[in-house]
């Protein structure tokens, strides 16, 4: 059931945090920039009127949700955090400092489940409505240098495992008859390449990674002969054969599947040598 609890503006208050706060602080001018009421009106339908147990008021659950990304904070520790800051709970609306958690941290989960990806989408929408004239920008300008890639060693075996489901997914999308899927085999090989470095596994990993080498490279030729010449997917399989050939010392080596412009450069710094 929907909170029947109601939250004065905080711009009428003349008691509790209006008097103690700090008005030049980033929190309390953002507070009062936001359309709360919009919160209200979209996500009301998610509630029942007169049944149920009664909610956590909406605007202190979307309070919550941007404060956690504000701040870069989990579930956990933003409602950790909520109940020692007075700005935290100004931005959520309440007129008095209370000292007790506002609600379980897996009641944030509920919450976005309740209102959806559409909802999600909504308190991002005004997020940004509240940069002003900077919202209306076209364009943005983001750096990206110091943001980690998801990639894997050249000559890893977790690349030629991912080329490898890629190619059944291919052939499970186009419906094309392999010889042999090597389901079972595969599941085998991967338990070998556990505690690859141990002195008493190495000999059978190396052997397994060279397994799995081989399938990759027969399911590339297969496919190479089932489909046309023509075939979208011929690109895709031209990839996956560059990273099955290469080497430790090849050039223009594959880092990973999904971003294979992904390149390393050396940056000469003492701790970190290599960025990717």
């Amino acid at each position: 059931m929907i909170s029947k609890i109601k939250y004065s503006a905080q711009k009428s208050m003349s008691f509790g945090f209006s008097d103690s706060l700090n008005t030049k602080h980033p929190l309390y001018i953002l507070t009062n920039k936001i359309a709360w009421d919009t919160f209200d009106n979209n996500f009301s339908k998610h509630y029942y009127q007169d049944n149920g147990r009664p909610a956590k008021p909406i605007r202190l659950m979307v309070g919550l949700l941007i404060l956690k990304h504000l701040r870069n904070l989990s579930d956990e520790s933003v409602v950790e955090q909520w109940s020692e800051n007075v700005y935290y709970q100004y931005f959520c609306g309440l007129e008095e400092f209370v000292s007790v958690s506002p609600c379980a941290s897996s009641e944030l989960v509920h919450f976005r489940k309740r209102i959806g990806e559409s909802g999600m989408e909504l308190i991002f929408q005004e997020s940004i409505l509240v940069n002003g004239d900077d919202s209306d920008e076209s364009h943005v300008n983001v750096d990206t240098t110091v943001q980690s890639k998801n990639i894997t060693f050249p000559t890893d075996t977790k690349l030629k495992k991912k080329v490898i489901n890629k190619c059944l997914e291919i052939a499970k999308k186009e419906s094309l008859q392999l010889r042999q899927t090597y389901t079972r085999t595969l599941k085998k090989l991967f338990v070998d390449l556990r505690f690859s470095k141990h002195p008493n596994n190495r000999k059978k990993a190396r052997k397994a990674k060279r397994r799995v080498r081989t399938i990759a490279g027969r399911l590339v030729r297969e496919f190479k002969r089932l489909l046309p010449e023509d075939s979208a997917y011929l690109t895709q399989l031209a990839l996956y054969e560059q990273v099955i050939n290469q080497k430790r010392n090849s050039t223009n080596k594959i880092y990973s599947l999904h971003e294979p412009e992904v390149c390393c450069i050396s940056k000469g710094k003492e701790h970190q040598m290599y960025e990717f």
